[in-house]
């Protein structure tokens, strides 16, 4: 079997990312992690939440059961600047790990990045992060009603980073790969009609 179009599109991305970071100085390379610090400590506070709330849940009911849908085949959305940030802060031989990862057929249920320990990536993307099944939510909210609101205080958080409405991260690591002349089809906040019209109307973005 062939590779899907899905898979060939992550494994062009994952390797422009790599391949031009590899050219920048360990200065530039520094000054791009630093633009990141306030987006890794909101992915701690996520991965604190998760671990108290609902990651023996999930675990036991989706991962070791393989009912979930929250990883399923060719179904997880990735940005550009999820690759960027994953390999950032990933040894070198990770990206070259999923590049391989992606060149195998992948016939199964299951999304290519899943293995026996769970995802691949090392800061896996932030659709995936903050996907939370009905089922689960219903039953630890229930339980924990807290943990309801403080998942919304998250939920917004997440925004500053992903919606291009003022100013994000997500948009501006988007920017300096094409201001070096690079282009990913994943590169939705200056690829995606919906994304460019909450820019333009944000003053972001060219009428």
């Amino acid at each position: 079997m062939q590779t899907s179009p899905y898979q060939q599109e992550q494994h062009d991305a994952i390797l422009l990312a790599a391949t031009h970071l590899d050219t920048l100085s360990a200065d530039q390379i520094e000054a791009l992690k630093t633009t990141t610090r306030e987006y890794l400590l909101f992915r701690d506070d996520v991965d604190a939440f998760l671990n108290s709330y609902f990651v023996s849940t999930c675990t036991q009911k989706c991962f070791q059961s393989s009912l979930s849908a929250c990883c399923s085949r060719e179904g997880i959305i990735t940005f550009f600047a999820d690759i960027v940030i994953n390999v950032l802060f990933s040894p070198s031989d990770d990206p070259k790990h999923l590049l391989t990862v992606l060149q195998k057929s992948n016939a199964g249920p299951k999304c290519v990045y899943l293995g026996p320990q769970g995802c691949l990536w090392r800061i896996k993307p932030i659709v995936c992060q903050m996907f939370l099944c009905d089922a689960a939510m219903r039953q630890i909210f229930l339980d924990h009603p807290s943990a309801e609101s403080a998942w919304n205080v998250l939920k917004n958080r997440e925004k500053q980073f992903t919606w291009p409405d003022k100013k994000i991260l997500f948009d501006d690591l988007e920017t300096f790969f094409i201001n070096a002349g690079q282009a990913s089809s994943l590169m939705y906040l200056h690829n995606s009609p919906g994304l460019l019209l909450i820019k333009k109307r944000a003053g972001l973005y060219p009428p």
